[in-house]
């Protein structure tokens, strides 16, 4: 299988580029190896992870006739005190 390459720029987070430099080194390849190889294991780990559902079920809380349920500050302030900034 040939695979043809094709050069780019790629800007890198000084971290990422360090731990890259350092995984290549312990792998004893080059850092485009090495950042190639990275990519697709972390592309194909995307494709293979299961969403996870959650499910949900609802349940009334009531209504309660003295709260304006149109005014989100003043829910917030009935919830979590007035001293919740």
């Amino acid at each position: 299988m040939s695979i043809k390459s094709i050069r780019t720029t790629v800007t890198l987070d000084e971290d990422v580029l360090e731990r890259v430099k350092l995984e290549s080194r312990s792998r004893g390849k080059s850092f485009r190896e090495t950042l190639n190889e990275l990519l697709r294991a972390a592309l194909e780990n995307g494709k293979k992870q299961p969403r996870r559902r959650f499910p949900l079920t609802s349940k009334s809380m009531g209504y309660r006739p003295e709260l304006n349920y149109d005014d989100i500050e003043g829910l917030i302030e009935y919830a979590e005190g007035p001293e919740h900034r």
